[in-house]
């Protein structure tokens, strides 16, 4: 099979599998309990003609059909209609919060692949050392540690006791003139919030490097390149280490997928204006169209990132044919 028609193939099972889950997105939150308008009223006071706006805004009379095409349509132009809670558009919404999060994410998921699998790679090469012990143990520990419980801990030890961080936000009230200072600001903000993540996700990329490094260093070709003279490091970074891509090419796909949906405990602890709290608060509240359209663009990110790493095996290891 060639390139095009295998990239072909998988975008049409993409457009299908989109729309199983854009359909059982649906399903799932109208067989969801509550009632809408009581979420939206709460405790606003409201004309009987407010009341009728809001039942015509959310089209909460039309019959079930009606309401799935609407919902088709919105998800398929972008428009997630109106929050339950703020009635504000939720894309604008979304759009708000979402670069918050694709940056704390993103860096913290960038550290961490790239300590945690050159930690890995030199824990393999130095299996049963104290190097490997250490840095397997640590792994260990870090990964097990719930991620609001350490960012409590940052929080006390670094923002109270000592004061040099802030202890909630994403950026200082009123935020600094400058744009440099801005910048300054909101790294001073991601700091914490971003180490949190790191610790708990490094540990998960050195332990999955050190298992697949350990398989390829037991390979024939390794003792070749070595009976040759080549560099240790030459044989760990480029002969091992390409070979055993694939399982973290894969992690890193399902990584990179769930990105923009943020860390809810995380984003919850430190007052972090992201998706992941947008999501906690639209759960608190039963804001449906929130969740719909959170759900929906986490489905796309993932079916989107698997796609791509079923491109990049081909580059990364020849012996993958398509």
């Amino acid at each position: 099979m060639t390139l095009q028609a295998f990239v072909l193939r998988r975008v049409a099972n993409m457009l299908l599998l989109l729309f199983f889950v854009m359909t059982l997105n649906f399903l799932i939150f109208m067989a969801a309990p509550g009632d809408p308008m009581t979420v939206i009223v709460g405790s606003r006071l409201l004309t009987v003609q407010q009341r009728e706006d809001l039942i015509e805004l959310y089209g909460l009379r039309e019959p079930i059909w009606s309401k799935y095409i609407k919902y088709l349509r919105n998800m398929l132009t972008w428009q997630f209609g109106y929050s339950y809670y703020s009635l504000r558009p939720v894309s604008a919404e979304i759009m708000e919060r979402l670069p918050n999060t694709i940056l704390l994410m993103g860096v913290s998921l960038l550290a961490s692949m790239a300590v945690g699998i050159v930690l890995g790679v030199y824990a393999a090469a130095k299996r049963g050392k104290l190097f490997d012990v250490a840095a397997i143990t640590g792994s260990l520990v870090t990964y097990a540690l719930p991620t609001f419980w350490m960012g409590l801990v940052f929080l006390f030890f670094f923002g109270y006791q000592l004061g040099l961080f802030p202890l909630a936000g994403t950026m200082s009230r009123p935020p600094p003139p400058e744009p440099l200072s801005r910048i300054g600001d909101l790294l001073w903000h991601l700091f914490l919030p971003a180490l949190t993540l790191f610790l708990y996700s490094y540990g998960g990329w050195a332990l999955l490097t050190r298992s697949t490094m350990l398989e390829v260093l037991s390979e024939e070709y390794i003792w070749s390149a070595r009976a040759k003279g080549v560099s240790e490091r030459t044989i760990l970074f480029k002969h091992a280490l390409r070979n055993a891509l694939l399982p973290l090419v894969t992690n890193a796909a399902v990584s990179f997928g769930f990105l923009v949906s943020g860390a809810i405990l995380t984003e919850q602890v430190f007052s972090w204006h992201g998706i992941g709290s947008y999501t906690w608060n639209a759960i608190q509240y039963n804001d449906y169209p929130v969740l719909q359209a959170v759900f929906y663009i986490t489905a796309i990110s993932v079916i989107l990132a698997n796609f791509a790493a079923d491109i990049v095996y081909g580059l990364v290891d020849p012996r993958v044919k398509y």
